[in-house]
């Protein structure tokens, strides 16, 4: 089970060793998007595999950890997070991840598509689900335990295949799953970290942002898209964010860059070209502004300062 059974879905782009991209396919005989496990049987099942040696990786799925006993390394986006009980990891679509070798971690593991989720509910966990969500959650103390239980029947329900009709045992999954987002949505940080209570317009620039940042790089490009004005757009996202939309903008092709430079390890070159730079040269100033230093210097390992 899990992710080394799930399809590699390459996107074609130039690039050595390029972080695989992988799809959602769970065993056979688990329905509509979703499945549950424990950390615990994923490490058993993979004794050679993913920390051996340690593989990143992208998926195009959400997966969630509640580590309950012991304490679990994993890198999401270049840094190394150390999730302890009580805490929960989440990496989201996109996310470049990594694995680290076995260690003492327990607890339930969830693993979905977003679209498992019902447009409703979708709409209300957007801070949560969100691209820059925080990767480790610190839930409410209020709702530690209750989250805890509400993962573990989660799991009895996913276990409990064929002991009802599949609509049903679909429902009563896609219902605690919900119900325990929307309770973690609660966590310390979810709205500094995403702007909730961001306007409508700054959420609907963040999709567009990630959809297009590789190529569409100025404040009206999204005004346009958005159906607003730049003036309207940039208030949006200094009341979410207290930056400019380019900034913001720049700040998305950064991220992409050191990903790509980083565990991907493209040249400098191909990532300049994938990010919509007209030269090396206009690319690798770009680059150094930002982070004192130059792409091959930071290819080479040489950064200190985070993804």
């Amino acid at each position: 089970m899990m992710v080394d059974k799930r399809h590699s879905a390459s996107d074609g782009r130039a690039g050595a060793a390029e972080v695989p991209l992988y799809g959602f396919q769970p065993p056979v005989g688990t329905p509509f998007g979703l499945e549950v496990s424990t950390v615990e049987d994923f490490f058993a099942e993979h004794d050679d595999w993913p920390w051996s040696p340690p593989r990143p990786g992208r998926a195009t799925f959400h997966y969630l950890i509640a580590v309950t006993e012991g304490e679990l390394l994993h890198d999401v986006d270049h840094l190394t997070r150390t999730v302890t009980p009580g805490q929960w990891l989440w990496v989201r679509p996109g996310h470049t991840q990594c694995w680290h070798p076995p260690g003492t971690a327990r607890g339930p593991f969830i693993l979905f598509e977003p679209d498992v989720l019902t447009p409703g509910t979708a709409r209300l966990l957007a801070p949560l689900t969100a691209h820059t969500a925080p990767a480790v959650l610190n839930p409410h103390p209020d709702d530690a335990a209750w989250l805890q239980q509400t993962a573990l029947q989660l799991l009895d329900e996913h276990r409990a295949l064929g002991r009802r009709p599949l609509d049903v045992h679909h429902a009563l999954r896609r219902s605690l799953l919900e119900a325990l987002l929307l309770r973690l949505a609660n966590a310390s940080g979810i709205a500094a970290a995403t702007g909730t209570g961001r306007g409508d317009t700054y959420g609907r620039f963040v999709d567009t942002l990630e959809l297009h940042f590789r190529e569409l790089h100025q404040a009206a490009d999204y005004a346009g898209l958005l159906g607003c004005s730049v003036r309207t757009l940039s208030r949006a996202a200094r009341a979410a964010t207290g930056k400019g939309v380019r900034e913001l903008i720049d700040e998305r092709r950064l991220l992409e860059a050191r990903r790509l430079l980083g565990h991907a390890r493209w040249d400098a070159r191909a990532v300049a070209a994938h990010l919509g730079f007209s030269d090396l040269s206009n690319f690798g100033r770009f680059f150094r502004d930002r982070t004192g230093l130059t792409p091959g210097a930071f290819a080479a390992g040489e950064d200190t300062t985070g993804p």
